[in-house]
Order: structure tokens, then sequence, then C-alpha cells
């Protein structure tokens, strides 16, 4: 999910967002809702009228139920291992009472459907305390699930979108002794980080791809991110942020001069003049593409450097850290990523929604003389500018795939990198759909 405190000038309850967001979405299911009832006949229309929930009644109830997925606490709060235990003897709860039952597969079902498997979905989600027992076990999608759905939907890092398509059903059907085993492997991993942080860091956790920046143990800002892929992975790493690239140029690490460029050549000669990336030796002479053999490794020999500009891969500012693995965190020109519910798709780097907002925070209280009005200019400016921070920020760059807040409310990723072997002997896990995309 994307979403941020505020501006620079001054940072709004990100809760308070959420509601209003939340809102929005609920208030266009409902009109789904009703849309598709008179969409019926009369007797169909009676009996939705009938059924036991009425909007009206729940939708303060359900605004407070979507909100409290949004805590200003961060994940790698000194309590969050506290909430996981929580968490931890609650799964062990259900696991002991036989965990939940698995939905079918089919056609995708949104608010206003009436289908047997809306019962199963109902089912599955009173388990795990997304919907209300009371609501019943109708076989009518109604208000009361789309509400339920798209707060699991929301706790497991899915498009909120209220639909029952193939990815919510893998996620509602990893078996609640797995979710119990994901959350004791993160209560590891939390108390190893439980320490003092920092007063102001800035975390990025790799299989939420999501980003926070926290200030005096609040997160002024979380901000969607694309991470690496699987066979190209974000590295696990502390460091501290030292310096902001405004305009930067892009050098063509050697892996991707390897995997990516040389067999685009082979393809498409143009590719580096309509990408606007030159050749240099290390001398800096420049040359031409032609003085290469792209049928050989030839070309790793050589620096490729992407010019300044809207096309750059590194968009308009690159965020620099001390590490061995030659990776940064950075704008990008393709935004259209951030929107989706799976984003592993960088060589290892990591893209920022929203960057403006980080680097004006990253700048407020090291480098004072920096504003919002200012980063904007030199953006539009175009012009090149490096920036030392005065005092380096920390960077954590973590691996977690299940957390709990103050609220109770308990967060999934899939273990994109397969680091928690959550599917062990038995094969079982995430499903045979998700373990098609690993």
């Amino acid at each position: 999910m994307t979403a941020s405190f505020g501006n620079a000038g001054g940072f709004m309850s990100r809760a308070a967002k959420c509601g209003a967001r939340a809102a929005g979405l609920l208030a266009l299911s409902f009109a789904a809702y009703n849309t598709a009832a008179a969409a019926q006949g009369p007797l169909d229309a009676v009996r939705h009228q009938s059924q036991p929930v009425e909007w009206q009644d729940r939708f303060q109830a359900t605004m407070e139920s979507l909100s409290a997925l949004d805590s200003a606490e961060p994940t790698l709060s000194p309590e969050t291992a506290d909430y996981i235990a929580v968490a931890i003897d609650r799964y062990s709860r259900i696991v002991q009472q036989g965990g939940w039952g698995r939905v079918s597969s089919g056609k995708s079902l949104r608010i206003g459907a009436r289908d047997r498997r809306v019962v199963e979905l109902r089912r599955r989600l009173i388990a795990s305390d997304d919907l209300e027992q009371k609501a019943g076990l109708s076989d009518t999608f109604d208000s009361y699930v789309d509400a339920a759905l798209r707060r699991f939907q929301l706790r497991h890092g899915l498009l909120a979108d209220g639909v029952l398509g193939e990815s919510t059903i893998v996620a509602l059907n990893v078996p609640a002794h797995v979710r119990l085993r994901q959350l004791e492997t993160n209560m590891v991993r939390l108390r190893s980080m439980s320490g003092f942080l920092g007063d102001r860091y800035v975390m990025v956790n790799i299989p939420a791809a999501e980003i926070e920046a926290v200030e005096n143990g609040r997160v002024r800002s979380r901000h969607t991110a694309v991470v690496g892929k699987i066979d190209r992975q974000t590295p696990i790493l502390n460091s501290e942020i030292y310096e902001l690239n405004f305009n930067p140029y892009w050098t063509v690490p050697v892996s991707i001069i390897r995997k990516d460029l040389i067999p685009k050549m082979k393809e498409d000669p143009d590719y580096l003049a309509r990408n606007k990336i030159r050749i240099f030796d290390w001398k800096d002479n420049e040359l031409a593409w032609q003085q290469i053999d792209w049928n050989t490794e030839e070309a790793t020999q050589y620096q490729f450097r992407q010019e300044p500009g809207a096309e750059n891969s590194l968009g308009h500012v690159r965020i620099n850290f001390h590490n061995k693995h030659q990776v940064y965190l950075h704008d990008t020109p393709s935004k259209t990523l951030f929107g989706s519910d799976y984003r592993f798709h960088s060589s290892g780097c990591v893209r920022v929604q929203n960057v403006r907002e980080l680097v004006t925070w990253l700048l407020q209280s090291t480098t004072p003389d920096w504003d919002r009005s200012k980063v904007d200019n030199v953006i539009r400016v175009g012009e090149r500018e490096d920036v030392k921070l005065k005092k380096k920020i920390p960077l954590y760059m973590t691996y977690v795939t299940a957390w709990a807040n103050a609220e109770g409310v308990v967060h999934f990723r899939e273990d994109i990198y397969n680091r928690d072997d959550l599917y062990g002997t038995s094969g079982e896990g995430f499903g045979t759909d998700a373990q098609a995309r690993l």
C-alpha cells in the first residue's frame, strides 16, 4: 500500500488518510452493491434487503477496522516483537482448533455476486478475524464481505480492490500452521533488531517492498518500493545514507551490461542512442558502438554512462549509502510498477515512490538550507548537483515477512526470496501458484 503522513511542510496523520481512502473505497463498494441488487429481479432484490447485514449499521466500525491497519508505529519498533508474541499465541489457538478451510478457485467474485464460494470465503475471513462471526454464512458477497476482504488484502500486501481473484485466493489458502511458523521465524529476526536504531532512520522491508522514514519512534512517511528480482536480490544490510545525487548520471553495472545490455544491442543497435547511453574507456575516451564486438563480453571492459534526464534509469535522484553490493535507493521514470502488488523487478537497487518527500525529509534536519521547494527547483532545472548530508542517516535493509502492530493487526508478506524455509519437505506453503512465481 502506498501512503505517506503528509508533505515536507507538515505531516498529517497517516491513519486519517487511510480512513479517508477506506471511506472512498467502501462507499464505492456500497454503490456497486446497490447497483448489482437493482440489476437483479424483484425477488432477488428482496432477498438482498432481507440479509441480516446492513451497511449503515456498521460503516463507522468498518472505518475503524481498516484504519487500524495503518499504524504510525514502525515495523522495527522495540515493541514489535512483543506484538508478534501476542499474534503467535492467537495463531497457535487457531492451529489447535484445526486451522481454516480453503477457498475454491474459480471466476473472480466481487460485491453483489451470489456464489457458493462466498460461504467458503466468509468462513475463511471469520477464522482470521477479518470478518465478524455475526456476519453469517450467506452466499451473498455483500458490503461486509467486501470490507473484510479488503482488510485481508491490505494485511497481506495485495491490492485492496475487494475482488476475490487468484492471487488473493493463493494468500487465503496458506495454511494456518505455515502462518504460525512465519510469525515464529520473524520473531527471532525482530528480536535481533530490537535495540536503539537511531532518532531518525530509514528502513527498507524487502518482502513488503516498502520503505519507512522513522523519526522519534514514529513513521513520518511510508513509500512503496520496487526491489530486486528473485535472481538479482536486494541485499540485507545496515549502512548510513551520506549523499544525494540530483539529476544523476547512471553508470551501468557490469552485471547489467552482461545480462541485459549486450543482448539488447544484439537485437537493436540503436538501443544506446535511443536511451542516451554513451560508451567510454577507463581513460574517459568516448567510443562508438561499432567499435565493440557485441558477440563477446568485450563490452564489460568499458563504461556505459546514461545522461541525466527524464528517461534516466535513476530518475531525478539517487540516494547513496556505503555498501559492497553497488546498490542504492533511487527515483525511476517507470512509475507504473508501484501500482502492482508484485514489485520485485529491479536488479538489486531500490526504486522509491514519491522520492521527493523522502529526500526532503532526509535533508530537513541535516542540511536545513534545503526544503521541498529547493528540491523541486533543482529537479526542474535539471542540472547535476551532489549534496552531502551534514549528518548521516542510518539505513536498515531488512527481510521481514510477518509482523504485528499495537492494535493487534497481523501482517504477512510472501517469502519472495525463500529465506523463511516455509515450504518444508512436504511441499506445503504458499500454494502452487505462488511457487510457480518463485
